[in-house]
């Protein structure tokens, strides 16, 4: 199979500052660098490189997203404000932890465009499936701010984008990254043809957001919040017996995903410990629902991950999982991490488990059917 791969050197130039880990640097926090560093990513295409990944991908070049683009997703105010401060030197996305420095506002055009270039990749037919390793992330930006590091909704401008040009219809999104995909769910919210999956870690981040009988206003929101701890069963279990039903019940015409490596076991902001080995078992499940429902039209977008020397193993299982490609690097880390006690699902993640695939099952997630033509003359 074919996998198309978006990297952009000028997506490692986005600036977040030197704040200490979540917050603005200053009196008793003494200056550091924002946990959203371009480390973790640079690190990651690095590895690509040097795997020899790079020679078995489709090489897809970044575009930035026109304001066309953005407006379909964002307000007006908010790009203005984005450009704004942008041309001034910098800013907040929105919720006084996501900081950008001068040119961001170019740097997050070319990061939504290049979803949207994977995207196209995808329906055109050049690539089968496609990773955008793009920055800054796009998850938590709702309509009119950003917010959790994120600018503009990377995977909601590439929707409709795909939607927009492509008579895409009915689009499914899957979120696996550590922190609710609150941003994503609300761009759709009211759209019943846009189903939101998002697996993360209760209560996280936004702590408002994301509970289990959250299905939004058109009900085609299925979140999965799992507890603090969860390896690599909670997760691989979250996709087989929630994920995948609900996509096949969905049947979209293509699958967008929101990788964020922030589950793993070394990331500083999330609780859980999957290894890449739990990445490319996700991966290939999907790959797999995506050749069954949607003939393989799966686009993965970069997010979260903030350990610069494990993000980069994780994302080589998933792209790995996405060509068919194996590097025979394998995950230096396994000694340490592979047979950790946190990974075999317990009881209690097991109910949790079980309470979602109830309610997935109890969505009207099909299409509803045509009421029979009447033939009679």
């Amino acid at each position: 199979m074919s996998t198309g791969y978006v990297w952009h050197e000028q997506y490692a130039w986005h600036d977040t500052g030197t704040g200490a880990g979540l917050l603005p640097a200053g009196g008793p926090l003494q200056p550091f660098a924002n946990f959203e560093s371009p480390e973790s990513k640079t690190r990651f295409a690095g590895l690509v490189e040097v795997s020899g990944m790079l020679d078995h991908l489709v090489r897809v070049p970044a575009r930035p997203a026109t304001e066309a683009d953005v407006l379909r997703v964002h307000t007006p105010a908010y790009l203005d404000r984005i450009k704004t401060a942008s041309a001034s030197g910098g800013g907040d996305a929105g919720d006084g932890m996501s900081p950008f420095g001068a040119g961001a506002y170019e740097i997050a055009l070319l990061s939504a465009g290049g979803t949207i270039a994977a995207t196209e990749a995808v329906l055109t037919g050049r690539a089968e499936n496609a990773y955008a390793l793009v920055r800054p992330p796009g998850h938590h930006a709702v309509r009119d701010h950003g917010m959790g590091y994120c600018l503009f909704s990377n995977i909601s401008i590439a929707v409709e984008w795909a939607r927009a040009h492509h008579g895409i219809r009915r689009v499914a999104v899957v979120d696996y990254d550590v922190h609710h995909g609150n941003g994503t769910q609300s761009v759709f919210d009211d759209d019943a043809d846009v189903l939101t999956v998002s697996i993360h870690q209760e209560r996280l981040f936004p702590q408002d957001t994301g509970a289990m009988d959250d299905h939004g206003k058109a009900g085609t929101a299925l979140n999965i919040p799992l507890p603090a701890g969860c390896g690599n069963d909670a997760y691989t279990e979250a996709v087989r017996r929630v994920v995948v039903p609900a996509l096949h019940r969905f049947a979209p015409e293509l699958i967008m995903v929101a990788s964020g490596f922030d589950a793993s076991a070394a990331d500083p902001l999330g609780r859980m410990t999957v290894t890449s080995a739990g990445y490319r078992s996700m991966t290939e499940q999907l790959v797999q629902a995506a050749r069954e429902i949607c003939s393989g039209r799966l686009v993965m977008s970069h997010e979260g991950g903030y350990s610069p020397v494990y993000t980069p193993f994780c994302g080589l299982a998933v792209l790995e999982a996405l060509s068919g490609h194996d590097t025979g690097v394998g995950d230096p880390f396994d000694v340490t991490w592979a047979n950790s006690p946190q990974h075999p699902l317990t009881p209690a993640q097991d109910t949790v488990l079980r309470e979602a695939q109830d309610i997935a099952e109890r969505l009207q997630l099909a299409l509803p059917e045509r009421a029979p033509t009447d033939s009679r003359s």
